[in-house]
């Protein structure tokens, strides 16, 4: 669609409901996730984030993990609802992206520069933030709906072994993608005047 920046900022939202079709090919979905890590920034230009794109049957297999992971530990009258939505919804997309912060990066930056020690891990979830918000805002623009997910850390150690990734990847979150059937609903914006303060 080819918003400019503001008004592909301003569409970006969570959609719920999707479908496992896309209005793109799976190349031009790589290549917004290949210009997004290429070009969003890191703290100490890092590059620490690492990301996993699930298509096809992988897809709908870490949505399967996810279940059988909550079904052990959640009641069953909770799984109905957990279930519910995962398989009207996040399992019903086209696909997945996985993003990731590499501890090994992280750690080797805390032994070089011990006076920030305890600032790398916070600066790494920042810059995964960053790639999120970026590779968010490019699917919706080229037609995607998509809403970001957290079920790590309960999924962590199976979603490493079922595709062998490194386990110094830290997961942070899910990011469920697939062509919109319904528009979000309205979203409520809190008063500015509370939120940015200006001294000039």
């Amino acid at each position: 669609m080819a918003r400019d920046f503001k008004e592909a900022l301003r569409h970006r939202r969570t959609y719920y409901h999707i479908t496992n079709s896309s209005p793109i090919s799976d190349e031009q979905i790589k290549e917004i996730i290949d210009f997004a890590v290429m070009n969003v920034p890191s703290a100490f230009n890092s590059q620490s984030t690492r990301i996993v794109l699930l298509l096809g049957k992988n897809h709908k297999r870490l949505w399967e993990i996810t279940k059988e992971t909550l079904k052990r530990i959640v009641s069953a009258e909770v799984f109905k609802g957990t279930e519910a939505k995962i398989d009207g919804s996040l399992a019903a997309g086209y696909g997945t992206i996985l993003f990731y912060e590499d501890k090994a990066v992280v750690e080797q930056l805390q032994d070089s520069f011990p006076t920030y020690y305890d600032k790398f891990p916070v600066w790494a979830q920042q810059t995964s933030a960053m790639h999120q918000l970026a590779i968010w805002t490019m699917l919706e623009d080229a037609g995607l709906g998509a809403s970001l997910q957290h079920y790590n850390p309960l999924i962590d150690e199976t979603v490493c072994a079922e595709w062998k990734l490194d386990p110094k990847w830290e997961l942070v979150a899910q990011m469920p993608f697939g062509t919109p059937t319904e528009e979000p609903g309205p979203k409520e914006i809190k008063p500015l005047d509370k939120r940015v303060l200006v001294f000039g």
